[in-house]
């Protein structure tokens, strides 16, 4: 059995797929990113010129906090996290996204694979993850 639900209340998919799928005992989360409802970007700010200021910091905590809300709908908690996938626009980018990740992981948290990317759906986003975690809902035989 599975079930698969676009979350009230979260930016809208870019396509034709769910924000998250149970299935299996497993709960498995599409990619997530900073994007909000509204479709503006977390950490992307622009000045009246027209310059662009792009914050991973701030990316990185909207993308974990985007993924604790889709888990939560899913019966699920970032506890229950076993595997992230993370895809950065910019190694670069690596040392802060690491810092703001050590704030809510450590070496028992889930297993993680870093990968450069050549872009992402929209230039302002510096990275989107995609997760799986064990479902905590007992599984009905």
């Amino acid at each position: 059995m599975s079930d698969a639900k676009v979350v009230a209340g979260k930016a809208v998919p870019r396509g034709r797929f769910p924000h998250v799928k149970s299935a299996g005992g497993f709960i498995f989360v599409s990619g997530t990113s900073a994007r909000r409802p509204d479709n503006s970007i977390a950490g992307a700010d622009a000045d009246e010129f027209g310059t662009t200021s792009l914050d991973i910091r701030v990316q990185t905590r909207a993308v974990i906090e985007n993924l604790r809300e889709l888990l939560a709908a899913a019966g699920a908690e970032l506890s229950d996290l076993v595997q992230v996938t993370v895809y950065l626009v910019n190694m670069n980018d690596f040392g802060g996204f690491n810092e703001v990740w050590a704030g809510y992981f450590d070496e028992t948290g889930p297993t993680r694979t870093t990968v450069a990317v050549h872009q992402l759906p929209h230039p302002q986003l510096l990275l989107e993850a995609q997760a799986t975690a064990v479902d905590p809902k007992p599984r009905e035989e």
